[in-house]
This record gives C-alpha cells, sequence and structure tokens, in this order.
C-alpha cells in the first residue's frame, strides 16, 4: 500500500514538472522569475528523492523475497542452492543475484548456516564457501580480499589438519556430515552453493 502512495505522488510530481517544461515562452524579454527556477529545482529534488526511497524499497522487497526463501542469520539473508557447481560458476551466480557466496563470521553463525544447509540441501553435503586462497597460499580471504577472521577448520586429524591441500585445493567448503567444519578443496570439484545478502 504505501509502494502505490510513492507511485502516485511521483506520478503527481511528474506531471507538475512537465507542465512547468510544457509552457510556451514569452515574446516579450521579461525579467527571470527566479522563483519559479527555484520551486522547479524544489520539485526535481524531491522527485530525485522519491526516486531513490523507490529503489531503496525494490530492494528491500527483494531481500524480503530472499530471505522468505531462504533463512535469516545475523542481519544476512542466505539462500542454499542444491545444483552442484564449480566453486567459480557458483561464486559468479551469487554475484549475478546481488550476493556472495556464503561467509560465517562467528560460530554461531557457521553452526546456524549448517543446520540451515542440512535442512535444505541435505545432512550428507558439503557447500562451498565464500573464501579461498588463490592469491596467496595459505592466506585464507574473502570475497572482497579481506582476511578472514573466523576459522573453522577441521583440525581433528593431527596428521593432516585442515586446510592441507597445497596448491591443489584453494577453495574452502563447509562440510555437513563433519559438523559445519571447514575442508580445503579443488576449485573445480562440483558442489552445492548458498548465496549471502546482506541486509542494508
Amino acid at each position: 500500500m504505501e509502494f502505490k502512495g510513492v507511485c502516485v505522488l511521483l506520478g503527481a510530481l511528474l506531471l507538475v514538472n512537465c507542465s512547468f517544461q510544457q509552457t510556451p515562452p514569452k515574446r516579450k524579454p521579461v525579467k527571470k522569475d527566479t522563483t519559479k527556477d527555484a520551486a522547479i529545482e524544489e520539485l526535481r529534488k524531491q522527485i530525485n528523492g522519491i526516486v531513490e526511497e523507490l529503489n531503496l524499497l525494490k530492494e528491500q522487497q527483494a531481500l524480503q523475497t530472499v530471505c522468505l526463501k531462504g533463512t535469516k542469520i545475523h542481519g544476512k539473508c542466505y539462500l542454499a542452492e542444491p545444483v552442484k557447481k564449480r566453486y567459480h560458476t557458483a561464486s559468479e551466480d551469487c554475484n549475478s543475484l546481488g550476493g556472495v557466496l556464503g561467509t560465517p563470521t562467528s560460530s554461531d553463525e557457521n553452526d546456524k548456516l549448517r543446520d540451515y544447509i542440512r535442512q535444505s540441501i541435505g545432512p550428507d553435503e558439503q557447500v562451498w564457501l565464500g573464501i579461498n586462497d588463490m592469491m596467496t597460499e595459505g592466506k585464507w580471504v574473502d570475497q572482497t580480499t579481506s582476511s578472514i577472521t573466523y576459522k573453522n577448520w577441521d583440525t581433528t586429524n593431527y596428521r593432516s589438519p585442515q586446510p592441507d591441500g597445497g596448491q591443489s585445493q584453494n577453495c574452502a567448503i563447509l562440510s555437513g556430515p563433519s559438523r559445519g567444519k571447514w575442508f580445503d578443496e579443488n576449485c573445480r570439484e562440483e558442489k552445492p552453493s548458498v548465496c549471502q545478502f546482506n541486509i542494508v
């Protein structure tokens, strides 16, 4: 309902603005009407403000749709993608939707993401995370190339604690069967994924 009101107000302001622009020019040179120019400028500012507000409402509506299909965890919306894809394809698909591959930043967020993945994709699945060490071996970064502060690598195997794949395994997965622990993996493997959308 609020959206319709914004549209009606925007339409009315556009009509007023058009009527100012369509008045025929006067033949006699007259002193420029500064109050009229100021009024037009004020209307333009109001229209631009309404357009910005309308775009924000559209963005919020799209996020609500994502949250309804997926889940909301710690101020982010997550949407599972059960189709198995290579890391780069999964990342590009998330980007095209306006998100990034999921990157939990706390133990609680990781646990909730694990539970969501187990319910939506399956308890035995592993999904791509939005972290990698492609640029510098051993330096794991998120998709904005910022160093990650939270890590949940599986270190239970003392002979081969994660990440252990060297240069052949530069992407990370979250494992449902391993209680949400992370493993490094070859980026060309095909895995399900989960997209993350930050709520503005």
